[in-house]
């Protein structure tokens, strides 16, 4: 029995294949660069005498096309990772968006695949593609069962103070305009596995998880249950991103749009494709903008600075919010991997019990690890993100149910 994760981005696609209930991980990888120069798709193996990394270069026009390599990468008679489609019983999706309509893993249905048609324009950049995947999974895999895991379910659990925006009613009752919240999948699974590692039920932990990758969203974790978290109706609120703006006064739409002349969909593209750390400094890969700021690059630090004090600002707005703070939870790309960033976004909340041990901070140690200094009273974690195995998990979920 094997499992297929399919986690589509806005520019690549990753992908896992667990075997067994008690999903055994025998390959990921990722296509990259999805429509630009420069892209590869990477396979790795870990299982049998295939073991090892594969890679091949070139591109991949769009996501239907990339993952007709995955397929045709992991059917090939020297990795072999799977030998016919049938082995595959279920295929795990990331989807990004399900507004209120869902707060479980859910068998993907016709009804399903409408719902989630009508938060493309919320989600512009992954719904479309999730969808994508979802309809060339079921001609490629006809007899397997498809299951949306929505990033948006584990916010769900918001109090209306929370997730409720400060506009006419109507709006609300009518359109659905209020607070979804997003990377719920990667927020789930790191407050689980740091609860686990504090040694206390997740029921009875309080923590601040901060994912930050191209994407960046923070959530507000009372007992074991998300109570606020910094994204809104769309991925573009609240950190500063890759290539999104992050909060902003709404005002700036209508001035852009009356003294600069830009359309809606001009404004949009550019909040969404063009802001963030790519407005700043002309670049987006935060590896390339910190070597631009040792070099002495002013937008490249100014960059940096506002980064990492928007972070600084959620969290102790959520401090407030939750009360006692067990662990400041760092996850993702860049809340993995950046000790830079993870300095920068806690210095002076010595204060808020909060100091971090700089050579701790500092380890390349893999797994999880504790980084606060021994007199701070709260728990500072770098915990690995695995959205692909908790997508699995709900996916065997979903299978149980109907067996």
């Amino acid at each position: 029995m094997k499992i297929l994760v399919v986690n589509a981005g806005s520019s690549s696609l990753k992908f896992s294949v667990f075997e067994g209930l008690e999903l055994t991980l025998i390959s990921n990888g990722i296509v990259d660069k999805i429509g630009k120069p420069g892209g590869r798709i990477t396979v790795k193996v870990y299982k049998g005498t295939k073991f090892g990394k594969h890679i091949e270069i070139g591109n991949a026009v769009d996501h239907h096309h990339a993952f007709i390599k995955i397929v045709k990468q992991l059917k090939d008679q020297y990795i072999r990772v799977i030998q016919d489609v049938s082995e595959i019983i279920a295929i795990g999706h990331r989807v990004v968006h399900g507004g209120e309509y869902y707060r479980d893993p859910q068998r993907i249905t016709k009804e399903l695949i409408k719902q989630v048609k009508k938060m493309k324009s919320i989600a512009p950049l992954h719904n479309p593609k999730n969808l994508t995947c979802i309809e060339i999974c079921k001609r490629m895999f006809p007899k397997a069962l498809q299951v949306a895991v929505f990033d948006t379910s584990f916010h769900q659990t918001m109090p209306p103070r929370a997730f409720r925006y400060a506009i006419p009613d109507r709006f609300y009752k009518k359109d659905g305009i209020r607070v979804y919240g997003m990377h719920g999948t990667s927020h789930k699974y790191v407050a689980e596995a740091a609860a686990a590692y504090l040694g206390k039920p997740l029921s009875e932990t309080n923590l601040i998880t901060v994912h930050l990758g191209n994407g960046c969203s923070m959530a507000a974790i009372q007992n074991g249950i998300c109570i606020d978290t910094s994204m809104g109706m769309s991925p573009m609120p609240g950190l500063i991103m890759g290539t999104r703006s992050g909060d902003i006064d709404p005002s700036i739409i209508f001035y852009l749009y009356r003294n600069s002349r830009l359309k809606i969909d001009e404004i949009e593209s550019m909040l969404n494709n063009e802001s963030g750390l790519q407005g700043l400094t002309g670049m987006n890969d935060l590896r390339d903008i910190l070597s631009s700021m040792e070099k002495g690059d002013e937008d490249a630090t100014l960059a940096m600075e506002m980064y990492t004090y928007r972070i600084k600002k959620y969290i102790g707005a959520f401090m407030a919010v939750i009360g006692r703070t067990d662990a400041i939870v760092f996850t993702a790309g860049v809340g993995e991997n950046s000790w830079f960033v993870r300095s920068r976004a806690v210095e002076g909340l010595e204060h808020l019990g909060v100091s971090l041990d700089d050579d701790k901070n500092k380890s390349h140690e893999k797994g999880i690890l504790m980084l606060q200094a021994d007199e701070s009273k709260v728990k500072i974690l770098r915990v690995p993100t695995n959205e692909e195995l908790e997508i699995a998990r709900s996916t065997i979920e979903v299978l149980n149910k109907m067996q």
